[in-house]
């Protein structure tokens, strides 16, 4: 097979590794710079021009589309599904999880459990915003924020406030959430391919910052999940329609909450921290063409 791998930086770990796994199962890898793509819009003949050439021959792409290039990203994804290329995560899918509001009421409407969550638009609404999640203290976390970064901790009323108006006045959207005080600052990452998880790791922030992002200089940690860890990891891909996912679990005192499911999950912490081949496993993944319509056509 021809396969693709959509990456803007070639020497990126996860599009190093997937290219050699690519190889190492007897396949042709090439890298694409999605940016690089022109989409050509033609009735009865959708097609992909790079490098000034039609991209032809494909039988699979691996997208690797980051947040800040969403837009694009997903429309050249989109683009090569037209085309009947396989991909490993549909465009839909990824816009889907990308908005974190979005996810998180297809998540609840399938059952669920995530932490309580609240959104709304009047600045005069914050005490009631504050105490619909039981807060003080409160997360406050910016829709398009990533990695750790946008989300704040408000430990008292006043800071809740304070962060939420200035938020308001910035016009930026965001979420307010419960905080899951014996989650100890710590989360699981469960790496999900098809209907399992292939791969888990617990993060732990450092002391005093309550987020357990390894890009914000976590530790991890590999670790077996639960049956109903496991399920719920499962479950929330699966609702989300995401094949190849990286879903963050919390532990609570009423058990695994889903934070985020993530469409294009980085390669080097859970590889590393697991000793597992997760790359070598995508590639299988696509061999098999394990290709189901479910949770595609999520009306929300």
């Amino acid at each position: 097979m021809k396969i693709a791998v959509l990456s803007t930086n070639p020497e990126l770990y996860s599009t190093r590794r997937l290219v050699e796994a690519i190889k190492q199962k007897g396949h042709q890898a090439v890298v694409i710079d999605h940016l690089k793509c022109f989409v050509m819009i033609e009735g009865g003949n959708p097609s992909i021009i790079y490098k000034g050439n039609p991209v032809e021959e494909l039988d699979a792409i691996i997208p690797r589309i980051g947040t800040s290039v969403n837009t694009f990203g997903c429309a050249v994804v989109r683009q090569f599904e037209l085309m009947k290329v396989f991909s490993t995560v549909k465009s839909q899918a990824i816009l889907r999880s990308r908005d974190k509001l979005r996810s998180m009421q297809v998540l609840a409407k399938a059952g669920i459990d995530v932490p309580k969550t609240v959104f709304a638009k009047n600045p005069s609404q914050v005490n009631e915003l504050i105490k619909q999640v039981g807060g003080p203290p409160v997360i406050i976390k910016l829709l398009e924020g990533t990695q750790g970064v946008g989300v704040v901790l408000a430990e008292s009323t006043k800071a809740a406030k304070s962060t939420i108006e200035a938020f308001y006045g910035l016009k930026a959207n965001f979420l307010i959430q419960e905080f899951i005080a014996e989650s100890k600052g710590a989360d699981i990452r469960a790496l999900v391919i098809g209907n399992r998880v292939v791969a888990a790791m617990k993060r732990q922030g450092h002391e005093g910052d309550f987020r357990s992002n390894l890009h914000r200089g976590g530790e991890g940690l590999a670790i077996t999940l639960t049956p109903e860890e496991e399920e719920a990891a499962v479950s929330a891909a699966r609702a989300l329609g995401i094949k190849i996912a990286g879903v963050d679990l919390l532990q609570s005192a009423r058990g695994p909450l889903v934070m985020e499911v993530n469409s294009s999950p980085g390669l080097k912490g859970i590889e590393t921290i697991s000793n597992i081949d997760v790359a070598s496993l995508i590639i299988e993944y696509i061999e098999d063409k394990i290709i189901t319509d479910e949770g595609d056509t999520v009306g929300v």
